[in-house]
């Protein structure tokens, strides 16, 4: 997966904070002073002379300058998206093929932001350590060499041993199990993964061979791989993902929409294995 600039966070941040300083400067400054206007009217005014004169004039008095009204409609919700969005839950949408066949092409999913510890919004400074990527996790991040969103699964911990040869995989010198399923679409072949405690499937292109390849994962990073492993820009091609750039764990698809004018579909909602 991968998006272009995200400019989103810092939006919700400034609109955030723009909306609360609105609001907070009405509540607290100019709204006492619209009431005591009014409670000035109510006792200068008797109560035989209220009319629709004085209902008018009283009305003005409490109106909210436009701004103000603005700030405080928008303010709980910025709030409350801000912090869904940046410490627990964010949406992603899936654009490329190459975690096939975890995931396809138009897989709407949830990322557990809070399973890889909070992080402050825009800065990404982790404020509270939580948990850690685990061997197995699909894992969204920011690759070292674009400012993009990716989506892998990660293959490598900090400290492993990992070798990839002739599509065999080996970490810490023992050999990953693969299960065979047959072909899947255009031919490609299908087999089980078995990754620590994760089952997942993965597929091959049939005759195209990647060169032996060895990394000794260093401190702080991580080493993924995509299923769809003949068709994934992945660790393979540029590297580490460094510890400060992860983002979440995806956990579930909540929806599907195919590209072009299809509906929404939900028949592959469940959790991400």
């Amino acid at each position: 997966m991968s998006e272009a600039l995200n400019y989103l966070p810092l939006f919700l941040v400034v609109a955030t904070f723009v909306s609360g300083v609105l609001w907070g400067h009405d509540r607290m400054a100019r709204r006492p002073k619209r009431l005591a206007a009014a409670a000035a009217l109510d006792e200068r005014t008797p109560l035989a002379a209220r009319g629709p004169n004085y209902e008018a004039a009283r009305a003005a008095l409490l109106a909210e300058p436009a701004a103000m009204e603005w700030g405080g409609s928008f303010f709980p919700l910025l709030a409350l998206v801000l912090v869904v969005r940046s410490f627990l839950f964010e949406p992603f949408v899936i654009p490329s093929g190459s975690m096939l066949p975890t995931l396809q092409v138009g897989d709407y999913i949830l990322v557990n932001k809070y399973r890889y510890g909070l992080r402050l919004p825009v800065l990404g400074t982790k404020v509270l350590a939580v948990g850690e990527p685990a061997r197995g996790d699909v894992m969204v991040f920011y690759p070292p060499h674009l400012d993009s969103y990716y989506i892998k699964r990660v293959i490598g911990l900090p400290g492993d041993r990992v070798r990839y040869d002739n599509r065999e995989l080996f970490i810490n010198g023992e050999r990953v199990a693969l299960e065979a399923l047959g072909a899947g679409e255009e031919g490609l072949r299908r087999f089980v993964e078995t990754l620590g405690v994760v089952k997942h499937e993965i597929q091959y292109e049939p005759g195209r061979l990647r060169r032996p390849q060895e990394w000794r994962v260093p401190a702080d990073a991580f080493l993924v791989f995509g299923d769809n492993r003949d068709r994934s820009a992945d660790s393979r091609s540029w590297g580490y993902v460094p510890e400060a750039n992860v983002i979440g764990q995806a956990v579930a698809i909540w929806m599907h929409k195919a590209p072009g004018l299809a509906l929404p579909r939900f028949h592959r909602n469940g959790a991400i294995e």
